[in-house]
């Protein structure tokens, strides 16, 4: 079926739902009127639905392919990628000084979930380089800023990231990549790294590496640790491309999805590469990146969540099977969305999108906040929700695509229907840019190192507005609050807690629940936008009366501690 892109939902869950009015209030994003991003989401919403989306399923069924040292994308990629840089959508939220637009971060979560929504592989592509043009914008010199960034943003080169070696893992104080200064200013890089996206490609310009390595003599673990660029083509002083670097792609990735993205084992035997931020501070520098990318990889979550909903919806109007409840009624459509299991899974991966979705947008406006007042309150809010958004939109984008093949019943297990697709291409997002165990543990850690109280921010304003709402609909707004003081006790276990291993044991679970509660407050607001009647009032009753509930179990999970886990030995665990 041909996708949609979500413009209608985008322009009522910013206006009603998220307060991103408040982004567009500041004097920083003052051009971001309504009319300016109703322009930019129509823009963007046809160039995914024209371009993008047409070129998904060639991508899965004719991946990159290395042929003598050179990556060869799949058949149109590179038409569809041009499209996005001529749009000047790479550099959206990039800064203006640079050839940016220097609009919101929440705009471009928008962007991402389409183009993800859209074709997730290809929507990777600019993705990557957007965090790396973030990452320059705050720790590159300003000759390395001046060079870089005008190309980054036009999208001229691209970025990556490369982190992992194949020793390390998620470990990533362990790697042994190394970086020997040449006298010059420049450094030789030489080590391995795999699982880079986008790696090299034919799609033209240059391919910009951001690559931690371990200067002479440095400290072991992450204090040691430098950040690099390393060019495929070494630039000339005037920008155009010079000599070959010394770096290869030794292979690609055999995946399970997402196979029009080349993921590379990269090689750099003495490549020249320049320090990006101080020495021995790379890891800050590379979280500068990493960030970013975490909220963008919960939107490609998000977005395929969006993709597999269309795709199922349609499908179940049109598949007709057996006799069913409605039949010799009015509403009786004879196909089997009139059954009640699957009005069940439609229902459950369409409540489920909108709650990830204003979750990450939340999480988007506080980012803006942050960056247009300086409040370091918003900056904390940011912060905090940041793992629960990536974490709550790759777990629903693996759960609605899988509800998507359900819906398909056996025709869902045959790729040629196009189902199978969305739940491979998104089941990586839950291990990208920390896995979401990893995401979780910092969550509780970390971000609660303030003693919870950001956490008690929100669950107070949740409880706030389910107390406002209780005399529209009260059954809604009280069910929210009650689930509100549920996920206030089991925050003050996680706070009292001077064991970070029972916080651990219980760190997915705990965001899950909080999640959860987050999803419902927005529904809520949706339906008290709506003015308590209609369709999003009737999806909030949906989530809240069936879905929300799953938080008790939840929470209940999140405040065992870790000893039963570890009164299970290795022994039993094999047995």
């Amino acid at each position: 079926m041909p996708y949609r892109s979500p413009v209608a939902e985008y322009k009522f869950v910013l206006a009603h739902v998220v307060g991103f009015e408040d982004v567009s209030s500041t004097e920083t994003f003052a051009e971001a009127t309504p009319d300016t991003v109703d322009a930019i989401l129509t823009e963007v919403g046809k160039l995914a639905e024209d371009k993008l989306a047409p070129l998904n399923r060639n991508g899965d069924l004719y991946p990159a392919q290395l042929e003598n040292g050179v990556v060869r994308t799949s058949k149109g990629f590179a038409d569809g990628y041009a499209a996005i840089a001529e749009g000047g959508w790479i550099g959206l939220s990039a800064p203006a000084d640079h050839g940016g637009m220097g609009l919101p971060l929440t705009l471009t979560c928008a962007v991402n979930d389409i183009f993800s929504g859209a074709n997730m592989a290809l929507g990777l592509n600019p993705l990557l380089t957007q965090g790396q043009i973030e990452a320059l914008e705050h720790h590159a010199p300003d000759w390395m800023k001046e060079l870089y960034l005008p190309k980054l943003i036009s999208g001229e080169w691209n970025g990556t990231m490369n982190l992992t070696e194949p020793q390390a893992g998620s470990d990533v104080g362990a790697l042994s990549t190394k970086a020997v200064p040449n006298g010059d200013g420049s450094y030789a890089i030489s080590g391995q790294k795999i699982f880079i996206s986008w790696g090299d490609h034919d799609l033209g310009g240059n391919v910009c590496h951001a690559v931690l390595a371990r200067l002479p003599d440095a400290a072991p673990g992450t204090r040691g640790i430098s950040l690099f660029m390393v060019p495929k083509y070494i630039p000339n002083e005037d920008g155009s491309l010079g000599d070959l670097n010394a770096l290869r792609v030794v292979s690609l990735e055999h995946k399970m999805g997402i196979h029009g993205s080349p993921t590379c084992v990269m090689e750099y035997t003495d490549a020249t590469g320049w320090l990006i931020g101080e020495e021995d501070k790379g890891m800050a520098a590379m979280f500068t990146m990493m960030n970013n990318a975490r909220l963008a990889v919960g939107m490609q979550g998000i977005g395929i969540a969006d993709g597999a909903l269309q795709h199922a919806q349609a499908y179940a109007l049109d598949r007709k099977q057996g006799r069913t409840p409605l039949h010799g009624t009015p509403e009786n459509t004879g196909a089997i969305v009139d059954h009640a299991d699957v009005r069940r899974m439609l229902a459950t991966m369409k409540a489920d999108t909108f709650a990830a979705r204003a979750i990450a947008l939340a999480c988007g406006v506080a980012l803006d906040m942050s960056k247009a007042t300086g409040d370091k309150g918003w900056e904390a809010r940011g912060a905090f929700l940041t793992p629960i958004a990536k974490t709550f939109g790759t777990e629903v984008g693996i759960s609605v695509a899988e509800l998507g093949v359900q819906v398909h019943g056996g025709m869902g297990f045959i790729e040629e229907t196009g189902a199978a697709q969305f739940s491979r291409d998104v089941r990586v997002t839950a291990i990208y840019e920390g896995t979401n165990g990893i995401q979780a543990m910092d969550m509780v850690a970390r971000k609660m190192m303030d003693g919870g109280e950001m956490a008690n921010t929100l669950i107070d304003e949740i409880e706030s507005f389910a107390e406002t709402a209780r005399s529209d609909l009260p059954d809604l707004g009280g069910a929210v609050w009650n689930a509100a003081e549920t996920l206030r006790e089991a925050t003050e276990w996680m706070t009292e807690q001077g064991a970070l291993n029972d916080r651990f044991a219980g760190a997915i679970p705990y965001v899950m629940g909080f999640a959860r509660v987050l999803g419902a407050h927005y529904h809520l607001r949706a339906a008290m936008a709506e003015g308590g009647e209609g369709p999003r009032t009737r999806l909030a009753k949906f989530y809240i009366t069936r879905l929300l509930p799953e938080h008790v179990g939840h929470l209940a999970h999140a405040t065992c501690g870790a000893d039963d886990l570890y009164a299970l030995t290795t022994e039993d665990l094999t047995a």
